[in-house]
């Protein structure tokens, strides 16, 4: 049984090779020793996607010798990935890609050189990770931590508890990963003011400016307090030595999957096992993902980077990653993900790929993305949107050895619907020759997500929500309504422009929507019922 280890890699290669494994081709030995005396990148957020994708990425670089150092893997909260994932399997990750016609390509991603927990109580941990920030060398700290990593106050707008902490303690004993971020980077301050680069790779809209204000909100508190020296927030707001460039990153690397941890057994690799962390976050040595990847950054570094363009990644300026990132967020890929979300768990789907071989939901999504979503698309001119949304409707959503969960999708909807849906309304009240109040497909989706709050799927049965921020505060608008009610609160959803950017109601569309709400809830059935009438009425 071949195991996931360096050792196993060297002395069985000829069985790796046999089992359709492509093993890394470079002198690891030299690259950790190369990044331990010399570090350029650490990355912050040691999950899925980053081990499938951006540790490729730098893999590749590695093998073709543009670079002769690895990443430093870092994470801030969830020790047992480092623990029990990275150390056992010498910071090794098998890579399996999944096209929709099943066929699987299998890859050892081997430019990990070092994991460590980001934690002042892991002191040896955070030892290192100071030298590293203390290095001249250091290129670069690069994030997929999620939106929520960012985030510095609650719904309520006040700041969290463990932040409001962190600004009293000053940066000695930091809790919040911004904290633990601005911390490290007032080492490096102090050793000698380099210059370096953040990059966040997390999948939110203009995700350098959220890194950047709120690395620089907990350094003015603490100037404020007189805990660092005054001229720290000035070093990180001189974008000759600091910077937060924007970057768009879109691949799906979904919870690991039980075939493919199957499959892997059956071809003799073993010690696959998936582990479900203490935070409930799903991962295990191996990660599946789709074959479609893409990565954008503005291309704004003080201290050097690695030459990824030359494996794929795409460097521009700041607007056209803006406008890569506005075609995907809210025309072509995420407008139709949440689309599928509510719909799906309302029909009782568990799988995104299932749903697309439903006409009725196929219809919708290709509604939202061609009919809808096309006409007022940003075009950001390095990709075209309409080969984007072909690849999206007909290759990636279609792909059923992707094992993406609607009820995954469906968390935090709250926070999407205005970005997802919003700005599209938004272009047709600005546009002459468009008329909001027309939409429909965008519309029905709304109302399924309203439809969805009620936790009721389409046959009567309760089902279990995904988290939500808001969730106590919009289900208390609907409290109490059942199938078959004609009356609610709803209007008190619809009628928030906080959530959906746009006045609905003033627009034209608050009305259609809660018709169409209404519709849902005349009874079992009713939201395919309801679907099925006004997509069709489309089609005439």
């Amino acid at each position: 049984m071949l195991l996931l280890t360096r050792e196993s890699i060297q002395s069985c290669a000829e069985a790796w090779k046999d089992a359709d494994v492509e093993l890394p081709q470079f002198d690891y030995e030299q690259v950790a020793e190369n990044t331990r005396v010399r570090p350029e990148w650490v990355h912050f957020g040691a999950g899925n996607i980053f081990r499938g994708f951006v540790a490729n990425a730098h893999q590749k670089l590695l093998e073709l010798g543009k670079v002769d150092t690895g990443i430093i893997a870092a994470t801030s909260s969830d020790y047992e990935l480092i623990d029990k994932i990275y150390k056992p399997h010498d910071h090794l990750t098998l890579l399996v890609l999944m096209n929709a016609s099943g066929e699987f390509t299998k890859k050892v991603i081997s430019s990990i050189t070092e994991a460590i927990l980001a934690n002042k109580n892991r002191a040896e941990d955070y030892c290192r990770l100071v030298e590293i920030f203390e290095n001249p060398s250091l290129q670069m700290a690069s994030f997929t931590i999620t939106e929520k990593g960012y985030t510095l106050t609650g719904p309520n707008g006040m700041y969290l508890d463990i932040v409001k902490n962190d600004m009293e303690q000053g940066p000695e004993q930091p809790s919040h990963s911004m904290s633990v971020i601005t911390s490290l980077v007032y080492r490096r301050y102090l050793k000698g003011q380099y210059p370096m680069t953040f990059v966040s790779m997390d999948n939110c809209s203009h995700n350098g400016d959220m890194l950047k204000n709120s690395v620089i909100t907990i350094a003015k508190a603490w100037a404020t307090k007189g805990v660092v020296e005054e001229g720290f927030v000035a070093y990180l707001e001189d974008e000759s030595r600091i910077t937060f460039p924007l970057s768009m990153i879109d691949k799906i690397t979904p919870r690991p999957s039980e075939v493919v941890r199957n499959a892997l057994q059956e071809q003799g690799i073993g010690g696959m096992d998936i582990l479900i962390t203490s935070r409930n976050a799903y991962t295990a040595p191996f990660v599946n993902a789709e074959v479609s990847e893409y990565l954008v950054i503005e291309d704004k570094f003080t201290n050097g980077r690695p030459l990824l363009e030359e494996v794929g990644i795409i460097f521009t300026d700041r607007e056209t990653v803006n406008r890569v990132e506005t075609m995907k967020v809210t025309t072509c890929l995420n407008p139709l993900h949440t689309a599928l979300a509510v719909t799906g768990c309302l029909l009782g789907y568990t799988q995104i790929s299932d749903e697309m071989q439903d006409q009725t939901l196929r219809t919708l999504v290709e509604r939202i993305g061609y009919k809808e979503g096309l006409p007022v698309v940003v075009d950001p001119i390095i990709l075209r949107p309409q080969q984007f949304l072909d690849e999206v409707l007909q290759e990636r959503l279609t792909n059923p050895f992707i094992p993406d969960t609607p009820q995954r999708i469906a968390t935090d909807t709250s926070q999407k619907v205005g970005i997802r849906y919003g700005e599209t309304i938004k272009s047709y009240v600005q546009r002459e020759d468009l008329n909001p109040a027309e939409l429909t497909a965008i519309p029905l989706a709304i109302a399924a997500w309203c439809r969805y709050l009620i936790g009721v799927d389409d046959e009567g049965n309760s089902f279990e929500l995904s988290p939500d921020p808001l969730m106590e505060s919009l289900q208390s608008h609907l409290q109490g309504v059942t199938l078959g009610d004609s009356t609610s609160n709803v209007h008190r959803i619809l009628e928030n422009e906080k959530i959906f950017g746009v006045p609905l109601y003033e627009i034209g569309l608050g009305s259609k929507i809660e018709g169409y709400f209404y519709e849902m809830l005349k009874g079992p059935g009713a939201v395919r019922r309801t679907l099925e009438k006004h997509l069709n009425e489309e089609l005439v």
